[in-house]
């Protein structure tokens, strides 16, 4: 389904509205989810989110990598999720333009990578101390992605919409500590469409 809403860009503020697609899809071994991704037309902003169907508890996932075959394990974030590889130091929280994505554990890998490898470029340009540390990170996620460095990966998500579908994977509910802690990332607006 694709629909303009009467909402100005929260980046541009263009007047002109923005679209709205909802796409509505069976997820293997997660159930039914709605995908929902709003786009400025002026400006290309976009926000992606997906939202099970059931409700969800708060809720934290992991998996311990351990051999090259987890490369291929599913993972869903919602864009309320915060990633953690605590051996490696990495950690990605969930911001005021995050979005929610599947993806594997390769591709997870690869956007720490690719972080990364921003922040080894910003070092290279302005001659600073942190290119030894990006050059370094960068070997271990290699080595994790090659089977040869055992880490854990973590996901916490105080909406409950993430998880990493492997049967390696454990869940556990997160506390209310936890929940308080953890930032929940954008604000979607939420809309009436029955409103006049």
């Amino acid at each position: 389904m694709e629909s303009i809403i009467e909402q100005s860009c929260p980046i541009c503020f263009a007047d002109k509205g923005l679209k709205l697609f909802v796409h509505i899809s069976e997820i293997p071994y997660f159930g039914e989810h709605t995908q929902m991704t709003m786009l400025c037309e002026e400006c290309g902003w976009k926000n992606t989110d997906f939202i099970p169907a059931e409700g969800k508890k708060p809720g934290a996932w992991s998996i311990i990598i351990s051999n090259i075959s987890h490369m291929s394990t599913r993972v869903v974030r919602s864009s309320s999720c915060t990633i953690k590889i605590d051996e490696i130091g990495l950690e990605v929280e969930p911001g005021g333009n995050s979005s929610g994505y599947i993806s594997n554990i390769e591709g997870v890998l690869n956007r720490f990578k690719g972080i990364v490898e921003m922040i080894l470029r910003q070092a290279k340009r302005d001659k600073d101390d942190n290119i030894e540390k990006c050059l370094i990170l960068l070997d271990k996620i290699n080595e994790i992605k090659n089977g040869n460095k055992e880490v854990e990966m973590i996901l916490l998500d105080p909406m409950g919409h993430s998880q990493i579908l492997h049967e390696d994977a454990k869940s556990r509910d997160l506390d209310e500590t936890e929940i308080a802690e953890l930032p929940t990332g954008p604000s979607i607006p939420v809309f009436d469409l029955n409103e006049d």
